[in-house]
């Protein structure tokens, strides 16, 4: 059992050496309090991964694979005793432990990010009301020319997101109620790509973007850190929802965990810490919700928070879902919901203008008071803060 202790959690590697000192799994249940069954499947479950990554030796399996990786096929040739007298080893990616090993490696770089210090908390609001702040599909880093989509103001590159998402924010937190809480909803394609090539991460498409992605890395947190200090300042608690988006499956995970360890001293901040792309808020007597739109149909949004978030549906009686995903506006009540598609402050690039997309470019801040639903709606445009 040495060679388990490899692939082995901190608890299993416990199972095994209380195993291997009292001789048997009932015995060692009885030393460490523990049912038995407890070990027996703990210690399988060792052993199905193991096997997984190439070690099972009662199968003549001993040629492990690097974490991150797992065994696609083995091939054992034997000899005329019929020992082992060689192996063919094939591996292949796993994604989920890659997914894993990348969470780990964001929660560790997160550890040195320096604390925001806590900010004064505002002197007067309102306790039933809560101002849902919503900006879509940023596509911070992408490059668009106005020769291209044909409009006078349809220039985007890093200096101009910054400047029109940071002014429409601060926009609409100065013109809504002061609401006791402030909802920050960020929904998605925050960046424009994923990683050091400028590639959508799921289809590989070639996107133009202005800059080296540590740049963009830079303006993006620079542009969030604005928004949700100016929050700070206008709401009693504030909640951040860093949306996953089809742009930006990666980053919304780094996001998250930066801005969870960046405002760690922060008591009236709440960070949404979600891997399920499917986001709900109670407030009251109202239920608000979101999802990037990349997954779900808009027509199928209210049955499926009603399955994914069966308390909170039933214990309130008004319901939206905020959307984005398609760059404009659509709004539809179904049944015992409200579906609100949201547009983007973004311009159109090169893609998007040749396939003839047009959207009104706009954000929106909705108040929701906590038994009545929606009660107020402020429409900013980036025209307004050139």
């Amino acid at each position: 059992m040495n060679d388990l202790r490899q692939f082995a959690t901190p608890r299993q590697a416990e199972y095994l050496a209380a195993v291997e000192q009292h001789g048997s799994a009932l015995k060692a249940a009885k030393v460490l309090g523990v049912d038995s069954s407890t070990i027996s499947h703990s210690i399988a479950g060792l052993k199905k991964r193991a096997a997984k990554m190439g070690y099972a030796p009662d199968h003549d399996m001993t040629r492990t694979v690097p974490d991150g990786y797992s065994v696609k096929g083995i091939s054992t040739y034997y000899n005329a005793e019929g020992k082992a007298a060689g192996q063919w080893v094939k591996s292949s990616v796993d994604r989920e432990r890659m997914e894993e090993i990348m969470r780990e490696g964001f929660a560790a770089m997160a550890e040195d990010v320096p604390r925001q210090a806590p900010i004064p908390a505002p002197n007067l609001t309102h306790d039933n009301l809560a101002n849902v702040y919503t900006f879509t599909d940023s596509h911070v880093g992408m490059l668009a020319w106005h020769k291209e989509n044909l409009d006078a103001n349809g220039d985007w590159d890093l200096n101009i997101a910054e400047r029109v998402l940071s002014g429409c924010f601060e926009y609409m937190v100065d013109a809504a109620p002061s609401a006791k809480v402030g909802i920050v909803a960020q929904l998605g394609d925050f960046l424009h790509s994923d990683g050091m090539k400028a590639i959508t991460p799921m289809s590989g498409h070639l996107l133009e973007q202005d800059g080296r992605f540590p740049k963009v890395v830079r303006v993006a947190i620079r542009i969030l850190r604005k928004i949700v200090n100016h929050a700070l300042t206008k709401h009693e608690k504030v909640v951040v929802l860093l949306a996953e988006g089809n742009h930006d499956l990666a980053s919304s995970v780094w996001l998250r965990a930066m801005f969870q360890a960046l405002y760690e001293n922060e008591p009236r901040l709440e960070v949404i810490d979600s891997e399920l792309p499917y986001y709900a808020y109670q407030h009251g007597d109202t239920m608000i919700a979101w999802h990037h739109g990349h997954l779900s149909k808009l027509h199928s949004l209210p049955m499926l928070f009603a399955a994914q978030f069966p308390k909170l549906w039933g214990d309130t009686t008004r319901r939206y879902v905020h959307t984005g995903h398609l760059h404009h506006n659509e709004e539809k009540e179904h049944s015992g919901m409200t579906v609100i598609q949201h547009s983007t402050l973004a311009a159109r690039d090169a893609y998007a203008s040749r396939g003839g997309w047009l959207s009104d470019r706009n954000c929106k801040v909705i108040t929701y008071h906590d038994t009545l639903g929606e009660v107020a709606r402020n429409t900013v445009r980036p025209e307004m803060v050139a």
